[in-house]
């Protein structure tokens, strides 16, 4: 895993805003983002579940960047909804079947994603998903 970005459960939009620049770790339950790009995989992960097009995601401008991106490329996103609805609600191997498509796809544009740590970063993200719908909160992403 990398130290550049998290994915974190806050209550609301200006809390996260709250965590550019910074790890979100002291202040909210988090999981590190793997080494990879994680506004690109949830988009990814998003058109993997849903079947929609990840061109078409980005240009309805998802996932949605919540603080200006600045020259030190520190943002924070937010997880869609209905992302967070589908890593809620889809079982554990619908969530493997996605890890290890997406892992296939990063290969072949040249990327090393190890296809166990994907399934494994995956579950623990659906696993912060959960908590976060059950809290009434959302999940976000804090890159730095």
């Amino acid at each position: 895993m990398d130290d550049r970005a998290d994915f974190f459960i806050a209550p609301d939009d200006e809390s996260a805003a709250a965590a550019k620049g910074f790890s979100p770790r002291r202040a909210f339950e988090i999981i590190p983002v793997g080494i990879y790009d994680p506004a690109d995989a949830a988009g990814e992960w998003k058109s993997l579940l849903t079947g929609d097009s990840p061109q078409g995601l980005l240009r309805a401008g998802e996932p949605q960047v919540l603080t200006e991106i600045t020259n030190d490329g520190c943002y924070v996103f937010v997880i869609s909804e209905r992302l967070q609805a589908l890593l809620t609600a889809k079982d554990a191997l619908r969530l493997e079947e996605v890890a290890r498509k997406r892992s296939h796809l990063r290969r072949a544009d040249g990327e090393l994603v190890e296809e166990g740590e994907a399934v494994s970063h995956l579950a623990e993200l659906a696993s912060l998903a959960r908590a976060a719908t059950g809290r009434g909160a959302r999940l976000y992403c804090s890159v730095r």
